[in-house]
């Protein structure tokens, strides 16, 4: 079962840079949460200090009841291992095969043996659709099995949350299509807590329970897919629209009449959008109903509707 992770009054900085500040929310136990922003906005910069590898200036990030901001550095390496991480490239070994690649945490931070370990691998393999290429090098298989391989390797240790940095990057349309559907099934098998980082609108769409936006250095929006996908906020309408009307600009942050005058020449002429229904776990999968994310999702429709 996945577990809480709970963010307060998150501020990061590099030197003077204010990468964002006084960030808050709450990523559900056991659920989907995508996290969405313009690029250099701190996506990854986020992922790298829920996961202690980056130091906040300020604010607290709680998980089981322990602030791992004020963690020492080996109960930090205890927490850690909550957590499992698929990089965007995979990050695997180019002189490893599959197998060992994804065998690497096994042997590095248990003293299971051999066997186990096999059967530890294969299963994990098995889940991610790549069995059969247990002795192929990262360099003679595609961009999305090396993803795949990836998530095998994150998922050896059993973790309750797996965070995934832009998962869809360098994918075609179809691989990404694959990828949602794999990410959504794993959910429902193993139940643990997702964040997905990701400029994927499509999956954005289709994939979390819930739905963050990074701007101006700030968290704009965060709640159930349902409150950002209906939402009438300009920067969330957007970003999820990929228009160049709006806040947004290519580099430089636009002035506040000009976004303005744009907002007000698309207004007669914003489609109505329908919701996207969110993706499914695949056949002969069950999906148990999570009640509290039902009433989330319920309470934002009605605060829309």
């Amino acid at each position: 079962m996945g577990v809480e992770i709970c963010v307060e009054g998150l501020t990061k900085s590099f030197g003077h840079q204010v990468i964002w500040q006084d960030v808050s929310l709450t990523l559900p136990a056991g659920e989907v949460s995508v996290m969405l922003g313009p690029s250099g906005t701190g996506k990854s910069v986020f992922l790298k200090t829920l996961v202690g590898l980056l130091k906040p200036e300020r604010g607290s990030i709680t998980i089981q009841g322990r602030d791992i901001t004020r963690l020492r550095e080996h109960d930090l390496y205890e927490v850690r291992k909550l957590f499992g991480v698929l990089f965007q490239d995979g990050a695997l070994f180019g002189s490893m095969n599959l197998y060992d690649n994804i065998a690497f945490p096994l042997r590095e931070h248990t003293r299971k043996s051999e066997s186990d370990i096999r059967r530890i691998v294969l299963e994990k393999m098995d889940m991610v659709g790549l069995i059969g290429a247990e002795g192929k090098l990262p360099g003679e298989i595609s961009g999305g099995m090396r993803k795949r391989a990836g998530l095998a390797r994150a998922l050896v240790l059993d973790p309750e949350i797996i965070l995934f940095d832009e998962p869809d990057s360098g994918l075609d349309p179809v691989r990404v299509a694959y990828l949602n559907q794999l990410i959504v099934d794993l959910n429902a098998q193993i139940d643990a807590t997702f964040l997905i980082v990701t400029h994927d609108i499509a999956s954005a769409r289709q994939v979390p329970d819930n739905i963050g936006l990074l701007f101006r250095r700030e968290l704009v929006m965060f709640g159930p897919r349902e409150e950002l996908l209906t939402s009438g906020e300009p920067v969330v309408r957007q970003f999820l629209n990929g228009r160049m009307q709006g806040p947004i600009g290519m580099a430089e942050e636009k002035d506040a009449a000009q976004v303005e005058q744009e907002l007000a020449a698309l207004v007669d002429r914003a489609p109505v959008e329908e919701l996207t229904p969110r993706l499914l776990p695949g056949p002969g999968i069950p999906r148990p109903p999570r009640w509290e994310a039902i009433a989330r999702r319920e309470a934002a429709l009605r605060a829309n509707a």
